[in-house]
């Protein structure tokens, strides 16, 4: 077992149960506020062993993981290796509480600062149940309800907002759900194989299963990503979208746990209002997903291009009109059924890679070659391979990986975002506006713009949640600025954020009028997220969101009905 592994597993064991109290400051009872740890109305330790007793032991109590880095549990060996591995997804999504943003921790038991520093439970959520049953769910649903704590669902942890973390919150842990049924499915819009999949289950778990059966599904880049919670729930791209369409789109059918603490189906059949907002109309708001059920495709040839170079062989004027040419081009390599994953500043450009799903690589090349013909004409040179293999599972390996746990770090950067519509890349004045926005990002403020070019025109027939902007977009970019974990920039990184947010961002906005963002890839400042996070989608959306969750028991930031919610500067979450 890996050293961050032993770690991560290490920290879980369940502390005593009254451990968390008298960490924050007794306020009188609110029944507009959720209770919080010292609270009188605060679950007392007899209670939370009840709980405990209800689900078979299986409720966890928070030791952050950093514990290791802090007195009186400081250990040099294992504080050292939890710094090596602090970037690593694998790290954290063991862990019942860790998150891989690191704002949304706020430093609390920070294995970067110095070990005197209380290790405090913070913005972590302070119990989480580690189901294995949809009643396992309900159970931790029906006590959250009752006693008027802050309850929320995780998996691994991977969420740009935070939305896996809370004070004084209880979690749903979903990670041991990791059933995988290879199934046949009959409606009027799809017949043919389909995969059901436990709320568990990571990206790379599903590709290697589907590869056993001959069948692919649509899953991120990143493989440690869970599908059936915020990535499926969110909308979520993928390598195969251009192909297929979002991972929202594949769904069948969802098992979800409602409010009530109900264990209900939706699908188009059943709960269809359910269904279309489980759909793409945003993560942890709307019920918690036990299961997916989710279309599947044949695994055929997937030719794959990656390509890189760098500014020092040019001008920078020459940079930009490469870069400007290379937006160009990008509609015309997803119209004939590429998605391509790229990368650039001021100083590098990676493409990483051109997937072309059932395509040889040397279909893939000659998608690519309009943009090599650029290269050439501008006498910039560049590295290239090209990959051919008859399997996804061995395509999304060679770059997508190396599996299980893929090459994406974490806890490393602020992130903003922006939906770019396939008419700015198309028109030469809109995308030469956009192209002077990142340009000025890259050069005045050191942003990578990190994107994916695909087609999300939705599957005939397929009507859910999915922001409509994404409908409209030819690609989707996050524009990321170097986080540091050294406890003295703290105060930088958020004067950074605040950059991104008021600096950064809107140029881009101007350049991309009547557009959105991706609410899982996305600045978590960004204003007017109502509409663009869900766009027409809203409205009814809240409906649903009335609907199924009168009282507010599920709550994540900047989704369907926070704006409900205020959380101060404590944790204190309160009714606006």
């Amino acid at each position: 077992m890996k050293t961050s592994a032993v770690i991560a597993t290490a920290t879980l064991a369940v502390a005593p149960f009254a451990a968390t109290a008298g960490l924050l400051p007794k306020r009188a009872d609110n029944a507009s506020c959720r209770c919080l740890p010292g609270d009188d109305c605060w679950p007392s330790t007899s209670s939370w062993d009840a709980l405990n007793s209800t689900v078979g032991g299986k409720l966890v109590a928070t030791v952050p993981i950093g514990s290791v880095c802090h007195d009186p549990t400081y250990d040099e060996a294992a504080c050292a290796a939890l710094r090596a591995s602090w970037t690593l997804p694998q790290t954290h999504f063991p862990s019942s509480s860790s998150v891989m943003q690191p704002y949304f921790a706020n430093q609390s038991c920070d294995p970067f600062t110095d070990r005197t520093t209380p290790c405090l439970i913070g913005n972590y959520v302070n119990y989480a149940v580690e189901v294995t049953s949809a009643q396992d769910v309900v159970e931790a649903i029906n006590f959250a309800r009752d006693n008027n704590i802050r309850f929320l669902v995780r998996n691994t942890g991977h969420d740009h907002l935070g939305r896996s973390t809370g004070a004084g919150a209880l979690a749903a842990w979903t990670h041991k759900l990791k059933e995988i049924t290879v199934t046949q499915w009959s409606d009027d819009l799809w017949t043919g194989p389909a995969i059901k999949l436990g709320a568990g289950v990571l990206g790379y778990e599903v590709t290697e299963a589907a590869e056993a059966a001959g069948l692919v599904v649509v899953g991120g880049e990143c493989p440690t990503v869970g599908l059936a919670g915020g990535y499926i729930q969110g909308g979520g791209h993928s390598a195969l979208t251009t192909n297929f369409g979002m991972a929202a789109d594949q769904a069948l059918e969802f098992e979800v746990v409602t409010a009530d603490g109900k264990i209900v189906t939706a699908s188009r059949a059943e709960n269809p209002d359910l269904f279309w907002a489980l759909s793409g109309g945003g993560p942890g708001t709307f019920g918690v997903v036990t299961s997916v059920t989710v279309r599947a495709h044949p695994d055929v040839v997937v030719g794959g291009v990656g390509l890189k170079t760098a500014a020092i062989y040019t001008t920078q004027d020459k940079w930009w009109q490469m870069l400007d040419a290379f937006h160009s081009l990008l509609p015309g390599m997803t119209d004939q059924g590429a998605m391509v994953v790229f990368l650039y500043n001021s100083s590098i450009f990676a493409i990483n890679p051109l997937t072309a799903y059932n395509k040889t690589a040397e279909e893939a090349k000659a998608i690519l070659q309009p943009f090599l013909d650029v290269l050439a004409d501008l006498s910039i040179p560049y590295s290239s391979a090209a990959t051919n293999y008859t399997t996804y599972s061995d395509h999304y390996n060679q770059w997508m990986g190396p599996l299980p746990y893929g090459h994406v770090e974490v806890e490393s950067y602020n992130f903003g975002s922006r939906l770019v519509p396939r008419s700015v890349l198309t028109d030469d004045a809109a995308r030469a506006s956009y192209i002077a926005a990142i340009r000025y990002g890259a050069d005045n403020h050191s942003v990578l713009a990190a994107g994916v070019a695909l087609n999300a025109t939705a599957p005939t027939g397929v009507d859910n949640a999915v922001n409509p902007h994404w409908r409209s977009a030819s690609i989707h970019v996050q524009y990321s600025t170097a986080w540091s974990n050294a406890p003295g920039d703290w105060d930088k990184m958020l004067a950074d954020q605040k950059t991104m947010t008021d600096a950064i961002i809107p140029p881009i906005e101007a350049a991309t009028p009547g557009s959105g963002n991706y609410v899982n890839e996305v600045d978590f400042n960004i204003p007017d997220w109502q509409e663009k996070f869900f766009g027409s989608n809203y409205d009814k959306l809240l409906t649903i969101k009335k609907q199924w969750d009168p009282q507010g028991v599920f709550y994540a930031l900047k989704t369907v009905g926070s704006d409900a919610w205020n959380v101060a500067a404590d944790g204190r979450m309160c009714q606006a």
